[in-house]
């Protein structure tokens, strides 16, 4: 069972980290990145203790970033014919 339930809104981003994090109550912080939250994965894990949190988000927000630059590379109005013998 997690310990808390907490929006990615309640959250810090920390450079440092490259992660999402959370105060834990052992004095560490409660981390998840953001190529976490793209897979779908919502547990953020504390380092220094067995405690973790549930974080509550869209995930939708994290893949749309990703999607965008695949409709880009794909975007049929530039793809050019090509004569193949």
């Amino acid at each position: 069972m997690s310990y808390d339930e907490v929006e990615i809104e309640d959250m810090e981003w920390n450079k440092d980290l490259d992660a999402f994090t959370y105060p834990c109550p052992c004095g560490d912080l409660f981390q998840i990145t953001k190529a976490e939250l793209r897979l779908g994965e919502e547990i953020g894990r504390c380092p220094s203790c067995s405690l973790y949190i549930t974080v509550i988000y869209n995930q939708e927000d994290f893949i749309q970033h990703s999607d965008q630059n695949s409709k880009k590379t794909l975007d049929p109005s530039k793809q050019h014919a090509v004569a193949v013998a």
